[in-house]
């Protein structure tokens, strides 16, 4: 499989957009976690070798990204996204995709959400995979008493983009 990578500057660092030919989003993550991008795409699609070819033009997922930190938020919304995975963990992805901007819950809400609310562990490891960092938002997943908890971006990033969402959806409270 060949994806397209983009190397996009953005208030938070060095940002990896990878995209399929059909401009499609498969990966974003962070420059100063390229490693794990790869390895996390590696792991989803096992039957296949992935190639990665830097390119500079722009895609759509990349313009939406430039919105989105341009205070649209919600221009990463309607983002194609395609991931590979377990059918579980596309299915806590999906979920993913129905927190609204700005808000948070715990990771047993979203267990509850996807009718599974003993796999809170479980929705706690596929999160931890999803290899389409904020487009996917699992940084709008926190721990049970509230807590900021685990974000492959690390924290301060997740703070961040929590407060420009939040900035964004309610302007005059910030």
């Amino acid at each position: 499989m060949k994806f397209l990578l983009e190397r996009v500057t953005t208030p938070l660092g060095q940002m990896l957009i990878v995209t399929d030919e059909q401009d499609r989003l498969r990966a974003l993550d962070w420059q100063d976690y390229e490693d794990r991008m790869r390895l996390l795409l590696r792991r989803q699609y096992r039957a296949d070798t992935v190639a990665l070819q830097e390119i500079t033009h722009t895609s759509s997922a990349t313009r939406a990204m430039q919105l989105y930190f341009d205070g649209d938020t919600a221009a990463i919304g309607t983002l194609a996204v395609v991931t590979g995975g377990t059918d579980f963990q596309r299915q806590v992805w999906t979920a993913l995709r129905d927190i609204p901007y700005g808000e948070t819950i715990s990771y047993g809400e979203l267990a509850a959400r996807i009718g599974r609310p003993q796999a809170t562990r479980a929705v706690g490891l596929a999160n931890g995979a999803n290899p389409v960092s904020v487009v996917v938002p699992c940084h709008r997943v926190i721990g049970s008493k509230r807590s900021l908890t685990g974000y492959g971006g690390g924290l301060p990033r997740k703070q961040w983009l929590l407060d420009h969402e939040r900035k964004w959806r309610h302007p005059g409270l910030f």
